[in-house]
């Protein structure tokens, strides 16, 4: 995304982050997860895996891997993050082990794209931002939550362009219509 501002005539471009992308290595979790959504146009469940797999060139058994760890990922995220114990077996089927190097820690493994993924899921769940990471109700599409006090719930609460959905509104306004009315309704 990218803004331009005028200043006495010049036109500046400045590259604006994408409020939702979350940080470091977990950008391409969220990457991972947003290629199954539910587009605003069609309302329909898509699954955009394979063309997430062809840009990032991954071999068919690379991607056949990555695709099973992002429907676990997305089942967890789904669900609020809480439950991570399945992680356990992904650790144990890809050899993701801790090494500390330079005063960190990071992961080793020899597993390809699904590992680096499962080695920036482990890094979010070890420094506590992974809860972060959490999907619309509404259209599913995943998003990493920056407020102060991490109670994002929607994608958005406005609309980010014409084809963009204002999730957040729509359902306050869903809930507003619901209530019966103060003024002599039911």
């Amino acid at each position: 995304m990218t803004s331009a501002t005028s200043y006495c005539g010049l036109v500046v471009t400045a590259s604006v982050p994408d409020p939702q992308a979350a940080p470091g290595a977990l950008e391409q979790v969220r990457e991972l997860l947003n290629s199954w959504l539910i587009p605003n146009d069609t309302r329909e469940p898509t699954d955009r895996f394979d063309d997430l797999a062809r840009r990032r060139r991954w071999a068919p058994q690379e991607a056949a891997i990555a695709r099973e760890l992002r429907d676990d990922l997305r089942a967890a995220v789904d669900d609020g993050g809480r439950d991570l114990e399945f992680l356990n077996g992904w650790i144990s089927r890809l050899d993701v082990r801790p090494a500390v190097a330079g005063g960190e820690l990071s992961y080793r493994h020899a597993a390809g794209p699904a590992g680096d993924l499962l080695a920036a899921v482990l890094a979010a769940v070890s420094d506590g931002t992974w809860p972060r990471l959490k999907t619309c109700p509404d259209c599913r599409w995943a998003f990493y939550d920056r407020t102060r006090n991490g109670s994002k719930r929607w994608c958005l609460m406005y609309a980010g362009g014409p084809n963009g959905r204002a999730c957040g509104s729509i359902a306050k306004m869903r809930r507003y219509r619901e209530k019966p009315s103060a003024l002599g309704g039911a």
